[in-house]
């Protein structure tokens, strides 16, 4: 018996967590893949999206090996945890990835054209187990990588740090096998992969799900704006269903279409939640990755607004505003008071870091903004202080006015504005809302 306590004990609650998620998922994950096989199979034609070049793949057989490996890491994974907490977050990231996978394959079945050469030994041994449940129909996204990707994030943190390059290996290789296997086409690769890094998203590790308590914004701009990105979501996902008949590559307007969706879901009432961004300026590595094309978009209205402005100007007592810095910009500042959800602090950077995640566009929290004008005045004296948006036309503007308000430098929003526009920063922001802000701060 193990004493209140003791490892086992500690262990035992993510043990039969574990093993109770493990009876429910694997029969679901073979009943589902099996039945959308064989719904697939009823059909008179199930198309193929396929590179001609394809065909160059080399045909490996030993790779079925890594290949079939990730069974056992499936499994693994849910007991490798040290809370209950942990092995649920897990397995709704595999039930997630489950469900919509099969409803793609659902949907929209797709053939794989390879024909296999004969093998023996024990990767013939493995192929023929293979080949008594797993039919050619189920393609894109590939199940297979898509759980790759959140294993491979799940047990990257949690080896030391001498066996990671192992395991990157290790997953490479996996990743490679379903080509060199010739169990999928191309294609299948990035949308398992974007498939992944949702569930990733969904679920983070350090955080409540970005939709947990989602609530319908009551900003009706915040909701137009949402309306905005969910058109531009359905654009490049009509684009790549009629593109895709023309191109394979045409499914990596996938990419686009889910960051978009996503940043809608944030203006209609997700909130700036849904970047994963940590008061540290750092962002999930999933939501990195699965923001990226509007982050990419982003970067690039930066520029273009303020390639001719100077990225800061000094407003008072050593506080500054401006754009988002770049890393030698951002270590000319003692502190970097980030107002932005979007972007994420430069790797590198020296400065200390402090971010108040906000939607662009959008009006700042009460609570934040006291947060953020309070910080001001804390730590100008260590040094002097960037408070940046994206532009710095907006967020920070805010957040530099109500400070200047807040700390009776400035009367009221209207001469706070004044005093920003005279350091030489263009203001987007009606005196009106600074004004509601510091009202409800003072």
């Amino acid at each position: 018996m193990g004493q209140a306590g003791s490892p086992l004990s500690q262990a035992a609650p993510v043990l039969k967590r574990a093993a109770l998620w493990l009876v429910f998922l694997a029969p679901f994950f073979y009943l589902t893949y099996g039945g959308a096989n064989w719904l697939a199979s009823q059909r008179a034609h199930v198309p193929n999206i396929a590179f001609g070049w394809e065909s160059a793949i080399p045909f490996l057989a030993w790779t079925i090996i890594p290949y079939w490996s990730i069974n056992l890491f499936y499994a693994l994974c849910l007991f490798i945890n040290t809370t209950p907490r942990e092995v649920d977050m897990l397995a709704r990231r595999y039930l997630t990835i489950q469900i919509i996978a099969i409803g793609c394959f659902l949907a929209f079945p797709l053939e794989a054209t390879f024909v296999r050469p004969a093998t023996s030994g024990l990767p013939g041994f493995m192929f023929a187990v293979l080949g008594g449940f797993d039919k050619p129909f189920n393609q894109a996204p590939s199940l297979h990588v898509a759980l790759l990707v959140v294993i491979w994030d799940h047990l990257r943190g949690r080896l030391p740090r001498r066996a990671r390059f192992l395991w990157h290996f290790w997953c490479f290789l996996i990743g490679v096998s379903v080509l060199t296997t010739w169990q999928h086409h191309v294609m299948d690769l990035p949308t398992g992969m974007l498939l992944g890094l949702f569930a990733a998203w969904l679920f983070p590790r350090d955080a409540a799900s970005p939709l947990a308590n989602f609530a319908w914004s009551g900003d009706p701009k915040s909701r137009r704006l949402g309306i905005c990105y969910l058109c531009g979501a359905v654009a490049f996902l009509g684009l790549a269903a009629l593109c895709t008949p023309l191109s394979p590559a045409a499914l990596l307007l996938l990419w686009p279409a889910v960051a978009l969706a996503i940043v809608a879901v944030g203006y209609c009432g997700a909130g700036p939640k849904i970047f994963l961004k940590r008061a540290v300026g750092r962002a999930a590595l999933a939501s990195r990755w699965l923001l990226a094309p509007y982050r990419l978009a982003a970067t690039i209205n930066v520029w273009l607004w303020t390639r001719k402005m100077p990225a800061s100007v000094v407003i008072a007592d050593g506080v500054h505003l401006g754009r988002f810095p770049r890393r030698h910009e951002a270590d000319r500042f003692a502190t970097v008071i980030d107002i932005t959800g979007e972007f994420q602090r430069p790797s590198g950077t020296l400065a200390r870091w402090c971010s108040f995640p906000a939607l662009d566009l959008t009006g700042l929290a009460t609570s934040q903004a006291r947060a953020a004008a309070t910080l001001i005045e804390a730590v100008r004296h260590e040094g002097p202080v960037l408070v940046c948006c994206a532009l710095g036309f907006q967020r920070s503007a805010s957040v530099i006015a109500s400070w200047l308000v807040i700390s009776r430098r400035c009367e009221n929003s209207a001469e706070a504005l004044q005093l920003i526009e005279r350091a030489g920063r263009r203001v987007h922001l009606p005196a009106e809302s600074i004004h509601a802000v510091t009202e409800s701060l003072q």
